[in-house]
């Protein structure tokens, strides 16, 4: 792949044409976009108050977003019968808890996603709402049930808003090896999983890439997270084209990976506005963050892959009929999200998206896009497919996979 041309007249020219899509974006969407993100207490906001003045036997429960060491002891001194008394009391806080242990969150969750099923349910026959309330409520209630049932192991819930959730595909005590999918746009509780296109949400991208890596190296005990617990862009306005949702989200990324059970290697595959949020983390990532690969990224908030502050290798793809191409790589501002992650400039290790169809389709099976991302995800660096025109992804890699 090819660098774009660095001409001065060419680079004001995309200074001016980004300028005019972001004022047609402020003209259309803009104020529709910050009335979306504006609401009352969160429903999580609201159980970590509750868990703040709790007690147990007496003495005050240690703070929620205090350290994920501190939390890991709390729960482990306690004998099995108060930690369930603190789950039924306090699902919602401590199915978000990290820290706490992930089994826990798990049992915590499903009750979570139960009250929070009961609370749509009575939206459904609620008067007051319109028609389109009660089909949203139906969708609701039929979300929450489903991510509520016994085999999903669901890490993070919160219902305010669109929701956010996050999701755990393998045993993640015993990983040796741990993957996280950060999706992009338009992600909510009811993008979260796709009968449709599944490959291009969350569960559906979180699934085909543990499926890749259990082909890719049966061994190798992994797991897969699908995380989209931070409130994602809608559509492609302001939020979009700004940070304002990745320097949020790469807060809850990083509090998330500092919060998982054991020391194995983590591997970041972040897609489209995903590999925004990403780049934001990178400075703050802790240092079991191994890898970072970006799909179809619309830039990092980087100039380049050394500009990111991570020791983690990062990695690019975007397929060559992917239309995230044609937006201007640059940052002017606050306005854009800096370089191409796949010109040569950048620096990153471009691998091949052979047959991957566009911007979803990078975790489809049987695209060379997962194919490397599962390589990535297990070690095998050296099976990794370069790019056509890149054929430096391999290098500082010897024999065969890397621990």
């Amino acid at each position: 792949m090819t660098s774009f041309d660095s001409t001065p007249q060419l680079n004001v020219w995309r200074a001016l044409l980004a300028l005019s899509v972001v004022f047609v974006m402020l003209a259309t969407t803009g104020w529709t976009a910050v009335q979306q993100h504006r609401g009352g207490s969160s429903p999580l906001q609201s159980a970590l108050s509750k868990w703040e003045h709790g007690r147990l036997n007496g003495h005050a429960l240690p703070a929620p977003d205090g350290s994920p060491t501190r939390l890991a002891h709390f729960f482990a001194s306690l004998p099995p019968h108060q930690r369930s008394r603190l789950i039924a009391r306090y699902p919602l806080a401590v199915g978000n808890m990290n820290g706490a242990p992930v089994d826990l969150r798990y049992r915590a969750n499903r009750l979570a996603l139960d009250q929070a099923r009961k609370v749509e349910a009575k939206r459904v026959h609620d008067v007051r709402l319109s028609n389109l309330g009660h089909s949203e409520a139906k969708q609701r209630m039929k979300r929450f049930a489903l991510l509520a049932h016994s085999d999903r192991k669901i890490l993070a819930f919160d219902p305010m808003g669109n929701g956010r959730v996050a999701e755990v595909f393998g045993d993640l005590d015993k990983a040796q090896r741990v993957s996280v999918v950060v999706p992009g746009v338009d992600t909510n509780v009811l993008t979260f999983q796709r009968t449709f296109r599944k490959y291009s949400a969350p569960v559906g991208m979180a699934r085909s890439l543990y499926d890749a890596e259990r082909t890719a190296s049966p061994h190798t005990r992994t797991a897969v997270i699908a995380w989209a617990d931070y409130t994602a862009p809608i559509g492609l306005g302001v939020d979009a084209a700004t940070s304002m949702r990745a320097d949020d989200g790469s807060v809850r990324l990083n509090a998330m990976l500092r919060g998982l059970p054991g020391r194995s290697p983590v591997a970041l595959y972040c897609h489209s506005y995903g590999s925004v949020v990403c780049g934001v983390a990178a400075r703050h990532l802790p240092s079991r963050v191994s890898d970072i690969a970006v799909a179809g990224s619309p830039g990092m908030r980087a100039e380049s892959a050394s500009g990111l502050g991570t020791h983690a290798r990062v990695w690019a793809t975007r397929d060559k009929d992917d239309w995230i191409q044609d937006v201007p790589y640059m940052e002017l501002g606050g306005l854009g999200h800096g370089a191409d992650p796949v010109s040569s400039d950048f620096g990153a290790r471009v691998v091949s998206s052979a047959h991957a169809k566009g911007h979803t389709g990078y975790f489809e099976p049987g695209t060379e896009s997962l194919s490397n991302f599962a390589e990535i995800g297990t070690g095998s660096y050296r099976s990794v497919r370069c790019a056509d025109a890149n054929q430096h992804c391999q290098e500082g890699f010897s024999g065969g996979a890397s621990a």
